[in-house]
């Protein structure tokens, strides 16, 4: 499996966010509603991640839940490949 590091999902979620004409805080406490990361940006993030790493990411909605910033999606992506 070819795991991508923090810095590698953030960029992809960086480019999830260009394509809507947003962008990226550098500020990983950033909330997701406030730069409007929205469900179905995490699940191109997410297949974006598969992609990458030839894996498919297994997760459930309750853990989703939990996930309200920026760096609550990166630790949740990077800590997801281990599984």
């Amino acid at each position: 499996m070819n795991e991508l590091s923090r810095a590698q999902i953030r960029d992809l979620m960086a480019q999830v966010l260009k394509n809507q004409d947003k962008e990226l805080p550098a500020d990983d406490a950033a909330q997701l509603r406030e730069i409007g990361f929205r469900s179905l940006d995490f699940s191109e993030l997410a297949l974006r991640v598969e992609d990458e790493t030839g894996e498919e990411l297994n997760f459930d909605a309750p853990g989703l839940r939990r996930i309200a910033t920026v760096g609550d999606v990166l630790d949740f992506l990077v800590d997801l490949q281990h599984q």
